[in-house]
């Protein structure tokens, strides 16, 4: 057995699994010469297992063992004074270079994730597929852990992180994802193309990988990918630290429902919703992130395989956005556009079709065994496979793997990962992350003088992989709820239920005992990977089993105040939580990454002010009756009793609208300074739209110099109450009335921090093509002309927009 052992706010198990990471922290201490340990009498002692680990990680730290050069390495005489080695030339010419030098044969093996060596020119094989979504993660072949990496920093789960509404935080967190991740490949154990952030829109509440996204809306799901990108490429000029990649491109967000699943799935979708909302964060990551891929997903687009249609590729991507990078399909798509949707008669049709329309890689196995025999079918040239094979290799150039052992980072090693600067970040990410959504009488923050115990009840109170969600690695350590609550009061636990399905009520009696004993209690309820995941999408949005029956019955038996937890990815419509004046407050943590119990209970106990805010609309459960999962429609269509999806088009009951979140502490807004007026010129070229046609169509976006379209809003945010605090300034727009609708959409938000009684003016740009733009019916991104109206919480402020005569 062995005993806890605390540092930072992060808790390290003596186990095989966590000593690695418990010795590089040391390590760490004791080369930085910073007294970083708290003195402590808590003991360790290590099992036979432990100890060996302990052991290997002195050799492996010490002998500092690295990978041999994946390329180019100068003691091959063959390839040392070969142009493609050298790294002085453009890169266009030294991929013409090595082109020239392949046989087909070895050009289809390179077209797939696992590519195959080519011993004879001194390169080595190599596995594309790895994955980074909120930290270094196994899912991936291209990335593993045991023995020489025992964890990394395991980040909150994107749709927490996203509730931060902090982009400087995100880019923050993908600099870190990207050291550990340079770390672990220079140690041999990880790639340098990792295939993440997912950006799709979180459309349906019952999706179950809308954990995985920043949320519901296109703005938000655009800012949070340019900075992810931004933090982990690098982007020093056109060299990458690491290639991440967009996915899944376009209009995915079904996988498993009622019997239609992504395989199969064909979406249809207007050309205005497909720019207005689906498209957005791509087209972000493309032209602002600089993205190095962008991944298709399997589902067909009004009819076509999204990995076989030039438009969306080859026009799309590479033409209007100019993807400077490599286009990979989803794992096995390209197989499944012939297995399964028995899109072409052949699978050598399938490869073809793919790489004429503009597919670089596949994730699988299909190109690497059909390719040649399209070619010999003289359904595709060999000049098509060169240009997608330029686009993958010019990315492994620009990360630096063609340049023999002259790597850049290669300095990073294993002691850069899990430090504690980088636990103390994924902290800082759960703590302002989670979003109080309800505090009434007698609620948090608690007190360590009067809530002197505290029953601590429900299937995620102790929980550990829980917190980190999906496409996820091994975490650096974990604190749980209960160990983090119990770092400030005696805790009294009781499970409640076996886990989140809660299919008994056996445990309720004994959670309704410890509630009580105790001066307060806490509830943490909510889902888990086995309510919601890839693959597996929600029936309801109601809580699992007896969970609502447990909390119910917990909180008319506690003595002090109850508080209930939520832990989930997506929205749960707790009602009748919302309903009961015995709950006096609710929190949602989302999957708040492996220092998530910490941030809880800091929150709980007032040493953090929440200050997170929705990223999605928690809908009521009957409003599932009226949208089925396969209408990809976001508009309201009154005709045909649809209501319509996300903040920005649904207009009935929710359970907690698309940006809520409260504070312990009060905050007012006041415009300092914002247009009233704003003239759009045309281009000279577009002059012949006379008035009556602009005022009526509104100026195409196309037709402007958006580039100088931009002005300032200064807001003023006052702390009118007696507790610090951080606040989100959220700027909505909404168009003229008329046939441009009402819906209101989020234009700008800024995080900010001000003391009690303090002021903060923040400054926020205001660009007319981006922010006061809306898409017509014809896919058309239009600058409406009349009366804008901008919502800052509670204040609106009129925008006469006119075009320039």
């Amino acid at each position: 057995m062995c005993k806890s052992y605390h540092h930072l706010d992060t808790t390290f198990i003596c186990d095989p699994i966590n000593t690695l990471s418990l010795f590089i922290f040391f390590l760490q201490t004791k080369l930085s010469h910073k007294k970083m340990v708290q003195k402590t009498h808590t003991k360790c002692i290590l099992s036979p297992s432990s100890l060996f680990f302990l052991l290997f990680s002195f050799l492996v730290f010490f002998t500092g063992q690295s990978r041999p050069p994946f390329a180019c390495d100068p003691s091959n005489r063959v390839t040392k004074n070969l142009p493609f080695c050298r790294a002085n030339l453009p890169i266009s010419s030294r991929v013409r270079d090595l082109l020239g030098r392949l046989t087909l044969q070895e050009k289809v093996r390179l077209l797939v994730n696992n590519a195959a060596a080519v011993p004879r020119l001194g390169i080595q094989g190599y596995e594309w597929w790895s994955e980074a979504l909120h930290g270094v993660s196994d899912v991936g072949p291209g990335t593993g852990f045991l023995p020489t990496f025992l964890g990394a920093t395991q980040f909150p789960q994107v749709i927490t992180t996203a509730s931060t509404f902090n982009d400087t935080l995100w880019e923050e967190i993908g600099q870190v994802v990207s050291n550990e991740a340079r770390a672990m490949y220079n140690g041999g154990k990880a790639g340098l193309t990792f295939w993440s952030p997912n950006v799709n829109i979180f459309r349906d509440p019952r999706w179950g990988r809308g954990q995985e996204t920043p949320g519901e809306d296109p703005a938000l799901a655009a800012r949070y990918a340019v900075r992810y990108v931004k933090g982990l490429q690098g982007n020093v000029g056109d060299r990458l630290k690491v290639a991440a990649c967009c996915k899944h491109y376009t209009a995915y967000d079904l996988d498993n429902w009622n019997g239609v699943d992504r395989f199969h799935f064909n979406a249809k979708v207007s050309k205005q919703d497909l720019e207005d909302t689906y498209n957005v964060p791509f087209k972000a990551c493309v032209l602002e992130g600089k993205v190095a891929s962008v991944m298709c997903s399997y589902n067909q687009v009004n009819g076509k395989p999204t990995c076989a249609d030039p438009d969306l590729l080859k026009n799309t991507i590479r033409g209007d956005w100019h993807l400077n990078g490599y286009i990979v399909s989803d794992c096995d798509s390209v197989g499944v556009m012939y297995t399964s949707q028995h899109y072409t008669a052949t699978p050598e049709d399938a490869a073809a079709q793919s790489i004429k329309a503009g597919l670089d890689l596949d994730c699988g196995p299909h190109l690497a065994v059909y390719t040649e025999g399209a070619i010999k079918q003289g359904k595709l040239r060999e000049a098509d496979v060169d240009g997608a094979l330029a686009n993958t290799i010019a990315v492994q150039m620009r990360l630096g793997m063609f340049d023999g052992p002259r790597q850049p980072y290669a300095n990073l090693k294993i002691s850069d990962v899990c430090l504690p600067s980088s636990n103390q970040l994924a902290l800082e990410a759960a703590r302002q992350g989670i979003v109080l959504l309800d505090n009434r009488g007698k609620g948090p923050p608690l007190s360590t003088i009067r809530h002197r115990s505290v029953a601590v009840i429900g299937p995620n109170s102790d929980v550990t992989v829980t917190m980190i969600g999906n496409y996820a690695g091994i975490a650096c350590g974990y604190t749980t709820p209960l160990q983090g609550i119990a770092r400030y009061v005696k805790t009294i636990h009781q499970a409640g239920c076996s886990d989140v399905s809660c299919r008994g009520s056996q445990l309720i009696g004994p959670a309704e005992g410890a509630a009580r004993q105790a001066d307060a209690t806490v509830l943490v309820m909510g889902l888990d990977q086995s309510i919601e995941a890839e693959a597996r999408d929600r029936t309801n949005l109601l809580l699992p089993g007896h969970q609502q029956e447990l909390i119910s019955r917990v909180a008319k038996s506690s003595r002090g105040p109850c508080v209930l937890v939520i832990m989930s990815g997506g929205p749960v419509d707790i009602s009748f939580a919302k309903n009961d004046p015995r709950i006096t407050a609710i929190i949602w943590a989302g999957y708040p990454g492996q220092a998530g119990g910490t941030a809880i209970a800091d929150i709980l106990f007032g040493t953090t002010n929440p200050g997170g805010r929705l990223p999605m609309t928690w809908y009521p459960q009957n409003y599932l009756a009226k949208v089925p999962m396969t209408n990809m429609g976001m508009r309201a269509d009154p005709a045909h009793n649809y209501p319509g999806r996300t903040y920005r088009f649904y207009k009935g009951p929710v359970v907690y609208p698309f940006g809520h979140g409260l504070s312990y502490t009060t905050f007012r807004h006041s415009i300092a300074q914002a247009p009233t007026t704003f003239s759009v010129s045309m281009l000279s070229t577009h002059f012949e739209n006379n008035n009556a046609t602009t005022l009526t169509n509104g100026v195409r976006v196309s037709h402007t110099k958006c580039s100088t379209l931009s002005t300032g809003l200064h807001i003023n945010v006052e702390n009118t109450g007696t507790m610090d605090g951080t606040h989100t300034v959220m700027v909505f727009s909404s168009p003229p009335e008329g046939k441009w609708a009402t819906h209101k959409q989020l234009v700008a938000f800024q995080k900010v921090h001000v003391v009690a009684g303090g002021l903060q003016r923040v400054a926020l740009d205001l660009h007319a093509c981006k922010h006061l733009s809306v898409v017509d019916q014809f896919g058309i991104r239009r600058i409406p002309m009349g009366e804008h109206t901008l919502y800052i919480g509670d204040l609106k402020h009129s925008l006469a927009v006119k075009p320039m005569i």
